[in-house]
């Protein structure tokens, strides 16, 4: 194989230990091959950049092995161009795997140009994807202790959730807090009812006559005090997030306009892609690269199947929550998308082309730095007004109507 770069190193990264292979092209064409150990502490891994630079290496590659590449992708960023690669993508390739060591496949995949490199954001965009990542798994905690506070109602006999829209809302956060202080009288619980909900003063004295113990008691105390603590962390990772998005003011107000996103979910697809569209050439690149779209198998002319890839998994929850959220808004495009594929291809099917359009659109946003410009709802009229028409007159006939047509001015 054409050799592609001259001086290069591949690294088996583990916990504890990284295995480091040298692969130099002299200058008769021959190839020499050095294998080394180092350990992963900070010590150990700068004596592996001053070996790597006494060779004078200049492309270095690893896989991505869990979090245990990071450390190392720290240290030996500011002096060799890195790669990390997807395990998947080394073992596609053919070759005597089991012949060598690991580090030595890697270096010489690198050097014959057969490694893809994944996608690593700048550091600051690294650290801000930390930030949004642990709000968003304190956000699925808070559902599952909201889950929780519905079982244990169930459990005795309050159906306070059949009445009420969000149980965790102003008054029934009141209803609860009295519940879990001993309150048992169903009017006075009621009566902590505010605003709209106190039209249903009634329902709720039946809904809240249950079996409260002293046990569900001790229970209810306990994940209110945990729905406390969280949310008081979700907002200081709030402050913070806002605080490391700052610089990035103008592209998430632009970000925000598009339908289904709000400041959270532009913050989230910020983290997630970045703030340059570089390492991206195109849309479909980066619609490819977060599997928002088919997969692609062809063979002979035919397609067979195309399932979509796991991908980002935090990115496709953004663009999910953004898109289920963008197919209730009136007047726009997504929402308009979503019914013009939903009946044909079903919801799941019609949210993730949803989903496309608007990391198609936050693409365009974020490399060009334009508004956010909706296609409007009648789109897809406007592409076959002929068809629509005679669709409309058909049903209007169906329905016995005499139907004539006369052209506008």
């Amino acid at each position: 194989m054409e050799i592609v770069i001259a001086r290069c190193g591949g690294l088996d990264v583990h916990k504890n230990t990284v295995a480091a292979c040298v692969r130099v092209q002299g200058p008769s064409g021959q190839i020499t091959q050095q294998v080394r150990t180092f350990g992963t502490t900070t010590i150990q891994l700068q004596a592996l950049v001053g070996w790597l630079q006494e060779h004078g290496v200049t492309d270095v590659a690893m896989e991505a092995t869990g979090v245990f590449w990071k450390p190392v992708w720290h240290v030996l960023e500011p002096h060799v161009h890195l790669l990390l690669v997807n395990p998947r993508d080394i073992r596609r390739v053919p070759g005597r795997k089991t012949d060598v060591s690991d580090a030595a496949w890697i270096a010489q995949l690198l050097q014959c140009g057969l490694l893809r490199s994944s996608f690593v954001p700048p550091r600051e965009i690294r650290e801000l994807r930390d930030l949004t990542r642990a709000r968003a798994t304190l956000e699925q905690q808070t559902t599952a202790v909201a889950n929780r506070m519905h079982k244990l109602l169930e459990d005795a006999n309050i159906k306070l959730g059949s009445v009420a829209t969000d149980i965790l809302g102003m008054s029934g956060r009141a209803m609860l807090r009295a519940l879990a202080d001993g309150e048992t009288d169903p009017v006075r619980l009621a009566d902590l009812a505010q605003r709209k909900l106190r039209a249903k003063i009634p329902a709720l004295q039946e809904a809240l006559t249950g079996a409260m113990t002293a046990h569900h008691r001790f229970l209810l105390r306990r994940l209110l005090t945990q729905l406390a603590f969280l949310e008081e962390e979700i907002a200081s990772f709030d402050r913070q997030i806002a605080e490391a998005t700052a610089p990035f003011a103008t592209l998430l107000a632009r970000l925000d306009t598009i339908p289904g996103f709000a400041r959270r979910g532009a913050e989230n697809l910020l983290a997630e892609v970045g703030p340059d569209m570089a390492p991206f050439a195109t849309a479909p690149h980066l619609v490819s690269w977060a599997a928002i779209c088919p997969g692609q198998h062809e063979s002979a002319g035919r397609s067979h199947g195309g399932t979509i890839r796991k991908g980002n998994r935090w990115l496709r929850r953004t663009l999910g929550q953004a898109a289920w959220s963008a197919r209730n808004k009136k007047h726009c495009y997504p929402a308009a998308q979503f019914r013009h594929l939903a009946a044909r291809r079903g919801k799941k099917r019609a949210i993730i082309a949803v989903a496309h359009s608007l990391l198609v659109a936050a693409f365009y946003i974020i490399r060009d730095g334009v508004e956010y410009a909706d296609l409007g709802a009648a789109h897809f009229d406007r592409l076959a007004p002929d068809k629509l028409t005679r669709m409309l007159v058909k049903r209007l006939e169906r329905l016995g109507h005499k139907v004539t047509l006369e052209a506008a001015a």
